[in-house]
């Protein structure tokens, strides 16, 4: 929606498939949103390549497998020069490749519109974050039972240390990852993000109330029930994040 005397700036959107009708099932899809301007079209990695150079777009939605020159040798081709890269195939075994060349998302065909919706939503707030100058969120590469998924760290509620992995928490699912929170805590967005104890992170909109326990310290309660322990080493700190000024709420 627009405000009033405000004009949306536009997300110039490259789409490359060799297929028409994956073309125009994206260009539907696309043309729900507003703030999407589609600037091209193309049937081939080559047309592809000439279009992204000419025409510098924010976004692209890109296909692995084309004659001659597939999705990955367009974007080694473009070098520094490549935008946000969503790739879109049918095939699965692509997927670590796609996440090594810093693609945002991997969509596997047959996909539903919600996946579709969610993998848009995170374009937007990275294509957001560059043109204001900040470091995109990153999402992270979960292997798991031979499979390759990815979690944005716009979806993480919070964050649990679990010996030499940590825990992502993304509604009602867990996912292990194999890094140290002192990495995380650097990595993630500290407007989003904050530490509350040695072996907790969390999402800051994600936070209920301070509850004070028997022991005399402060749990912090998040909106999906969860009850996680407040460390005194990191209580000045949530309070400040969170906007509240000297004693905790029921001090």
């Amino acid at each position: 929606m627009k405000d009033a005397g405000h004009t949306i700036k536009k997300i110039r959107t490259v789409i490359v498939d060799d297929e028409p009708l994956a073309r125009t099932n994206l260009i539907i899809l696309l043309r729900l949103h507003e703030e999407i301007e589609i600037v091209a079209e193309c049937g081939s990695g080559r047309e592809a390549l000439s279009a992204i150079r000419e025409l510098k777009p924010d976004l692209i939605f890109l296909d692995v497998q084309m004659p001659e020159c597939d999705g990955f040798d367009v974007i080694e081709m473009l070098g520094n020069e490549a935008p946000c890269v969503i790739f879109v195939t049918a095939y699965d075994s692509y997927a670590l490749r796609a996440f090594e060349i810093g693609a945002l998302d991997y969509l596997l065909k047959p996909f539903d519109n919600a996946r579709f919706e969610r993998t848009l939503a995170r374009a937007k707030e990275r294509i957001s974050f560059a043109r204001n100058g900040r470091q995109a969120k990153r999402s992270f590469v979960i292997k798991a039972a031979g499979q390759v998924s990815f979690v944005a760290a716009s979806e993480i509620d919070w964050i649990e240390a679990s010996n030499y992995y940590v825990s992502l928490h993304v509604g009602a699912k867990t996912h292990l990852l194999r890094r140290s929170m002192a990495e995380l805590e650097q990595e993630l967005d500290h407007d989003v993000f904050c530490r509350i104890h040695r072996s907790a992170i969390v999402k800051l909109e994600k936070v209920l109330r301070l509850e004070l326990n028997e022991s005399g310290e402060y749990d912090v309660l998040l909106r999906n029930g969860t009850k996680l322990r407040l460390s005194r080493r990191y209580r000045k700190e949530l309070q400040s994040r969170l906007g509240i000024s000297g004693h905790t709420p029921t001090e």
